[in-house]
């Protein structure tokens, strides 16, 4: 999977960290030091996926990420110190795909990063009709859902959640992007309804949360459905 990556980050040595990951891991990267000069290379280079880093010196990350998605669908991935669950939902409402808290493993970075541009592509073409993976197959056209070869009978909640999920697997969904998608713009306090249905979805997907097959939850943030 070959693609162009956009580091915008102001420390020399994670910018040095991050490119020598990505080159030997057959990626081309592309590296700026602040928003302005990641924006420049945004429109002129056109990446497949950004890095960011939200402490940037002339302005804050979560600002450049609202301007890019109100004219690109990039997929942007944000490595920062901050560890606070606030700045995490923040920053995924904003339009972020995926958010690693520094020091993070290059490996757990290359995987997200194959996540991203997976989904990104399936977006390109149409955003796909089936999801299979690990036995679970989902027909999004004619609003079927096998599991190992078995029917799975849902409730149409059950099946939009799942839907919802699917459509998007291998990014974060925060509790107030699925509660909007499948309840409605005035539930997205009603933090219980999505618990209570995941829950429900989870036991007749012979899906653990302790040891997810499917759905991951992100602790305090949301969920996230694994993609192959």
């Amino acid at each position: 999977m070959t693609a162009t990556i956009l580091i915008i980050e102001d420390e020399t040595e994670i910018r040095r960290f991050l490119r020598a990951t990505l080159n030997a891991n057959g990626f081309t990267s592309l590296e700026a030091e602040t928003a302005q000069e990641g924006l420049q290379k945004l429109i002129a280079q056109r990446p497949d996926v950004i890095i960011l880093d939200l402490g940037l010196p002339d302005r804050d990350g979560q600002d450049f990420i609202r301007d890019v998605r109100e004219w690109s669908q990039v997929p942007v991935i944000v490595v920062s110190a901050r560890e606070q669950e606030a700045d995490k939902v923040l920053a995924l409402e904003n339009g972020a795909d995926d958010y690693l808290t520094k020091p993070f493993a290059a490996g757990e970075l290359l995987a997200r990063i194959k996540v991203a541009l997976r989904h990104a592509r399936r977006l390109e073409n149409g955003g796909g009709h089936t999801y299979d993976y690990d036995g679970l197959s989902i027909d999004l056209s004619a609003r079927r859902v096998s599991l190992d070869g078995d029917e799975v009978r849902l409730t149409p909640i059950e099946y939009k959640l799942l839907s919802v999920l699917a459509k998007n697997a291998g990014k974060v969904l925060t509790h107030a992007y699925l509660l909007k998608e499948v309840w409605g713009r005035h539930s997205t306090e009603q933090n219980h309804y999505l618990r209570i249905h995941t829950q429900h979805l989870r036991e007749k997907l012979n899906d653990d949360p302790l040891s997810p097959r499917f759905i991951i939850t992100e602790p305090g943030i949301g969920y996230r459905m694994k993609s192959g």
